[in-house]
């Protein structure tokens, strides 16, 4: 077994980045993120913690209580992503995985919750340390984010009625900002996420005949270019909303018409109600094609992945602003919202309270030294890798000590003291 280095009081800047080294090179997929789990688990023991494992799969909570006072959640999520690395690093990935489907695949960090990990522990021993406040501490390492799942898994192995309930949900995302920086914007920060896989049937037949068929490539062909019309005449705008289908398989030979054609449809938006209303028009214009088809049964509709829309609590984004300027003085920026999605609200809704998540900047600040204005920053991130990509890693420093600071602060903000 591989020995895995942890995170205790006597850790220094050195030793938190060899833990984020060794988080790198040993990510683990979704739901399956035990050594992940075991390192913070330990680490947060190490430090005085109360822990408490596999919770709602292998999420683990961390809790410190120090009397009297509110009780504040800071969640980092655990899981790598189905990525071959390319980086390049000494401390890349080579790691592989079985996914759900029960292939062997690589898997890598490339969306930084290894980060978003050891900025967790960092700012674990930074509060355990500080003796001026009071409250309680809940650290939340959180399954399966990438299926949008952990959350929920969470709180279905009730995580609030096992633990407490928090009075503010914190947390933050590692992403292309230069390191040193962090970005907050109140109200609707990360979009709303809603995939569907869509089955078209057809009559099936011989390719010199197609007459004798439904062809469900034509249906197919025809949803794919209706539902782009979506956004440009049913929304606003003043509203914003995002539709994709990002598959479609059908067929086998160039003359065989098919039975069934399948797509799966991406739905991204900023707003309740834009959003039931561009998932509304989708389904319709899905079943009206294949009516107009003739198709020969219903098309089969199913949700397969929901991200809830990400919404800041202007206030407690506000409150939580004030200490995060004290970590980043200017380097506090509002960077707009994201058409990312993120799974962290649920904690909040469920607990009936405030959530406040922010973009820790991880990109290696000498890339942007000639980036002199907003022009010139979007040109340099257009050249970097993002999340998601196998070139993708945060630089080490100064991402690891603001990020931990930063949560240690927003933290503080809110505990009692």
């Amino acid at each position: 077994m591989t020995s895995r280095p942890i995170v205790d009081p006597s850790t220094d800047a050195a030793g938190l980045a060899e833990v984020y080294r060794w988080l790198h090179a040993h990510p683990e997929l979704s739901n399956q993120e035990v050594q992940t789990a075991d390192v913070l688990a330990q680490s947060l023991t190490a430090l005085g913690y109360q822990v408490h494992t596999g919770v709602g799969g292998t999420g683990v909570v961390g809790l410190l209580s120090r009397g009297e006072g509110p009780t504040v959640l800071l969640r980092a999520d655990m899981d790598g992503l189905p990525v071959a690395e390319s980086t390049g690093l000494d401390y890349a990935s080579t790691a592989r995985g079985i996914d759900p489907d029960g292939k062997d695949v690589p898997v890598m960090h490339a969306c930084g919750h290894d980060m978003h990990v050891i900025c967790l522990l960092g700012a674990a021993a930074q509060l355990a340390a500080d003796p001026s406040w009071t409250g309680t501490l809940m650290l939340v390492g959180q399954p399966a984010e990438e299926l949008g799942t952990g959350a929920l898994a969470m709180l279905a192995d009730d995580l609030y009625e096992r633990f407490g309930r928090p009075d503010v949900v914190l947390g933050q995302h590692v992403g292309p900002l230069p390191a040193g920086y962090l970005g907050l914007h109140p109200g609707p920060a990360f979009a709303s996420s809603d995939a569907l896989k869509v089955t078209l049937f057809g009559a099936g037949g011989h390719g010199s005949r197609p007459e004798a068929c439904v062809d469900p490539i034509v249906m197919a062909a025809a949803v794919v270019l209706r539902l782009q019309t979506i956004v440009s005449r049913e929304v606003a705008g003043g509203d914003s909303a995002v539709v994709t289908v990002g598959t479609l398989h059908a067929g086998t030979k160039m003359n065989i018409i098919p039975d069934r054609a399948e797509l799966e449809v991406n739905v991204r938006s900023y707003d309740n109600t834009v959003r039931e209303k561009v998932l509304a028009s989708v389904e319709r214009i899905i079943r009206a094609e294949a009516l107009a088809s003739g198709a020969p049964r219903e098309p089969e509709i199913v949700y397969t992945d929901q991200l809830p829309l990400l919404f800041n609590d202007p206030d407690a984004s506000a409150r939580t602003a004030t200490a995060l300027a004290g970590v980043v003085g200017p380097r506090l920026i509002d960077q707009g919202a994201l058409t990312g999605s993120e799974d962290v609200g649920h904690l909040a809704t469920a607990a009936g309270v405030p959530c406040v998540y922010w973009v820790l900047g991880g990109a290696d600040p000498a890339l942007f030294a000639e980036a002199t204005d907003a022009a010139g920053l979007m040109r340099v991130l257009a050249t970097i890798p993002s999340n998601h990509s196998s070139g993708y890693a945060p630089v080490i420093e100064p991402t690891i000590s603001v990020g931990s600071a930063a949560l240690a602060a927003a933290a503080k903000q809110w505990l009692g003291n």
